[in-house]
């Protein structure tokens, strides 16, 4: 095969992709369908998807990616807290920031790996939670950012009580970011990532920009969880401390390994998983429903090693081919 027909076999579209999509609009038409939680759905997706691409696809673990949510959902709330209610442009902006902040970090800790890349990555974002806890005037402490101002999107579009304009938004945002991946994941770019992720040393004796890819992955990784993070200041108009956290980080990755990496919609996956039964087991137990995510964490990595979707790719394939 050569590799434009590599490239062109990569990028065309399954029908499984199709319907994925075609769900999400029947799903706004559904009568009493939660827009609120499906919304949720797509952002905490959105933000699983930008960890996919350092963990997935470059094979980078952090324990910090909560910090480039939290520079999203700050950056966006503070834009409309001071005047900047426009909230596309807002969006841009905070992607743009939330980069430049990825690139930073990328540049940081190319050089590092294991542990070490571990506790730098945890260390900053404990950091990053400490500063935006104790500095009440200007993020709100433990209070959070509040009087965030939204125009309608477009000058036509309020944001509404029942999340209708909130979902549409998000939607339309996510599918239009998750295209630009897909595309950046399919590219040569995506290919060397995938190619560090499995052999650096192989990869650097190709020539291949090694470090220089690792600090481009962070930077693209934490634009995507900036939008994420701005998405939701946006549709809540409100930001807390609690987007910074640690344990922010800790569910996003737990929604990962439940989806699945390296399969760009793994993070949707575990998402939903995630999120529809974190609101089930804490109607059952409002105190001690991380028990049952860790639970199910457990049964889940013990039954499908690889993730929900690739395990479900791999019986999908086993049918076609009557084995």
């Amino acid at each position: 095969m050569q590799i434009s027909d590599y490239f062109a076999h990569q990028s065309r579209w399954g029908g499984w992709e199709y319907a994925f999509w075609l769900l999400w609009i029947v799903l706004f038409f559904v009568p009493d369908s939660n827009l609120v939680l499906l919304t949720q759905i797509l952002i905490w997706g959105l933000f699983a998807m930008s960890l996919d691409v350092l963990l997935g696809y470059r094979g980078i673990p952090s324990l910090g990616h909560a910090a480039f949510f939290g520079i999203g959902a700050y950056s966006a709330g503070f834009l409309g807290k001071y005047g900047w209610t426009e909230p596309i442009s807002g969006l841009l902006i905070s992607a743009l920031i939330t980069g430049c902040a990825g690139l930073g970090m990328g540049r940081v800790v190319r050089g590092l790996h294991g542990v070490a890349l571990l506790m730098v990555t945890l260390g900053l974002n404990m950091i990053l939670f400490d500063f935006v806890q104790r500095s009440t005037d200007i993020t709100g402490g433990d209070d959070g950012l509040q009087d965030i101002v939204i125009a309608p999107v477009l000058g036509m579009f309020r944001f509404d009580m029942y999340g209708k304009t909130a979902y549409v938004y998000v939607l339309v945002v996510v599918f239009i970011v998750t295209l630009l991946v897909r595309a950046l994941v399919n590219s040569p770019f995506g290919l060397t990532l995938r190619g560090s992720r499995e052999s650096t040393r192989r990869m650097i004796m190709l020539g291949a920009p090694v470090d220089r890819d690792v600090t481009l992955a962070f930077g693209v990784s934490a634009a995507i969880a900036g939008i994420a993070g701005a998405l939701l200041a946006q549709t809540t108009q409100f930001v807390a401390p609690e987007m910074v956290a640690f344990t922010r980080s800790a569910d996003v990755l737990v929604m990962l390994v439940i989806g699945g990496t390296a399969v760009l919609y793994g993070g949707y996956v575990g998402a939903a998983v995630f999120l529809v039964l974190r609101d089930v087991f804490a109607a059952m137990n409002p105190v001690y429903w991380y028990f049952w995510i860790g639970l199910l964490l457990v049964v889940i990595v013990a039954l499908f090693r690889q993730g929900i979707l690739p395990k479900l790719a791999e019986k999908w394939t086993r049918f076609r081919e009557g084995r």
